[in-house]
């Protein structure tokens, strides 16, 4: 199949200055300028940024948008712990200027293990599904402070050695678009895969997949650690770098091309040879992307390994 390929500016952290939404937030300080290689800093509270936990059982891997209601956003997270009786879901209510309003959610089901992706189901409330690094998908169905696991099935065409780091959903005339990436690493390129996905019998359809190589970070570097899709089919993902637990670290956003399904009813991927970076961030790993609905406001959530987890908010989403 022959994908469009197309280079962009890098676009300076001064796009996001404005969100233009009446959800937009300060972006945090710790955003740099995309085109310098921002210097490795200590996280802290004051850089815009508000910690979620403690140590390395307190990282967010995956982020989905619960409620909103004015400047405050309701999130539920996922986890990448590994052991029986580690917290895997966690429900954030971020207050920007406050401290984060933090509980678990209890996981009721067979323990998924390094769970590394969430998105919500359009059209099913309080369902989601939420994916382990091996490519195993959860569909859970939140109740207050519990989540039950309704079914597990496989994304079709995971790879053995493959390291699964985003998952996203989104509705196209009546259809569910999913997008799941192999988060790739150095000279390894990340993957994105598309296919339409049947919420009732959980079938892919015809699966389309791109590579995506990040111009930064640049060492130990994780090309896609998460993924998001607008409702126009735009596609940001995050990279980070991640040279063991206590970092240093940076991060980054771009926007990864479009999604859309052909004429024939394919999903089909239409990714840039060099994506456009929209942001960088030092001293964090994101690894959790989620946009407020119909606004510029995204959220973003962090796995810092022995630093514990990290929210903020910053002005990228395509409306």
């Amino acid at each position: 199949m022959v994908r469009k390929a197309f280079t962009t500016a890098v676009a300076g952290a001064a796009l996001l200055a404005a969100a233009g939404s009446a959800h937009a937030h300060t972006p945090p300080t710790g955003m740099q300028r995309p085109a310098h290689s921002p210097a490795p800093v200590s996280p802290t509270a004051d850089d815009g940024w508000q910690q979620v936990g403690d140590g390395m059982t307190a990282g967010i891997s995956g982020i989905v948008i619960d409620s909103v209601t004015g400047d405050a956003v309701d999130t539920l997270g996922v986890r990448d712990n590994k052991k029986e009786g580690e917290n895997r879901l966690v429900a954030v209510g971020y207050r920007p200027g406050t401290a984060p309003q933090v509980r678990p959610v209890t996981w009721s089901g067979k323990q998924p293990v390094d769970l590394e992706a969430l998105d919500a189901i359009p059209g099913h409330a309080q369902e989601y599904v939420a994916l382990a690094s091996d490519g195993t998908a959860y569909r859970i169905r939140r109740d207050g402070d519990a989540a039950k696991v309704l079914d597990s099935f496989e994304l079709p065409g995971i790879s053995s050695k493959g390291n699964y780091e985003g998952f996203a959903l989104s509705a196209v005339d009546g259809r569910l678009l999913a997008v799941w990436a192999d988060r790739g690493a150095d000279s390894d390129p990340g993957v994105l895969t598309a296919a339409e996905w049947n919420p009732d019998t959980h079938d892919f359809g015809k699966p389309d997949s791109a590579k995506l190589r990040v111009p930064f970070p640049t060492e130990n570097v994780r090309h896609i650690s998460d993924v998001k899709i607008a409702a126009d089919g735009t596609l940001t993902v995050s990279s980070a770098s991640d040279p063991g637990d206590d970092g240093p670290f940076d991060s980054a956003l771009y926007r990864a091309g479009k999604v859309s399904f052909t004429g024939g009813h394919d999903a089909e991927l239409d990714v840039p040879a060099t994506p456009e970076r929209i942001a960088s961030f030092s001293g964090h790993k994101i690894e959790a992307v989620a946009c407020v609905p119909g606004s510029a406001t995204g959220i973003l959530g962090t796995d810092d390994e022995n630093g514990g987890g990290w929210i903020t908010s910053a002005a990228f989403c395509r409306p």
